[in-house]
């Protein structure tokens, strides 16, 4: 009886409208995720050298505050509201593969005027987002260093996101292009270095810099395809 009733519910209501509850769900889910986060964000509360993991998804770093929605994470936080932690609080923030699922400019300039609150003087931001120019130049076929210096000279990207990354209904040099810039609608905004370095730049960092894979610092699976960039303030 329940499923039949599901089932003439799902049928009567439009796509749009199950899609706007579905979204709904998730927003008040998260927020009651993001209220018990910032209760538990008290702890760190005087602390100063911090060093904060921000999306850190499963690759939570030992001796990091790392902030996440899944379990493996010590503090889930919606990171499109201000952050539960002390100004000048930070020796370091990290985020790998998150700015993009902020929308541009708001949500992702908020979170970077966050970043550079809660450091130091001298503490510094480490970016990495997908890196978007690598893709462009490639379907443009004009020379592209980033692919050199990651030892794929003779490869474009299309060929190695094909091999190593994305589904396999993406065939056509767009159908690539569009799944690394979307994500299936995760991604909010796709990256070059001219545009994070702008938008650091609005968020009040003086010092922006292109860095290159730190094995020591970043996951290694996302190494030939990342643009890393450290700023400070």
């Amino acid at each position: 009886m329940k499923i039949g009733l599901e089932k003439a519910i799902s049928a009567a209501i439009s796509p749009g409208f199950a899609q706007a509850l579905k979204g709904l769900r998730a927003e008040l889910g998260l927020a009651y995720r993001h209220h018990r986060g910032v209760k538990r964000a008290a702890r760190y509360s005087g602390r100063h050298g911090c060093k904060i993991n921000f999306g850190s998804g499963l690759a939570a770093k030992p001796g990091w505050i790392n902030v996440d929605l899944n379990k493996a994470a010590d503090l889930a936080l919606d990171l499109r509201r201000p952050l539960p932690f002390d100004s000048a609080s930070c020796a370091m923030v990290y985020s790998e593969h998150f700015l993009e699922h902020l929308q541009y400019p708001g949500e992702a300039l908020q979170f970077l005027q966050e970043c550079a609150r809660i450091l130091e003087p001298e503490g510094v931001l480490s970016l990495g987002v997908p890196d978007t120019e690598w893709y462009m130049l490639d379907y443009c076929g004009v020379a592209n260093p980033s692919r050199t210096r990651a030892g794929f000279a003779e490869e474009d990207v299309f060929a190695i996101a094909k091999r190593l990354w994305h589904p396999k209904w993406c065939q056509t040099r767009m159908e690539h292009l569009h799944h690394h810039t979307r994500q299936a609608g995760e991604h909010q905004f796709a990256y070059d270095f001219e545009t994070l370095e702008k938008l650091l730049h609005e968020a009040g960092f003086t010092a922006v810099e292109r860095r290159d894979f730190d094995p020591a610092l970043d996951s290694k699976q996302r190494a030939l395809n990342t643009l890393y960039v450290n700023a400070r303030h």
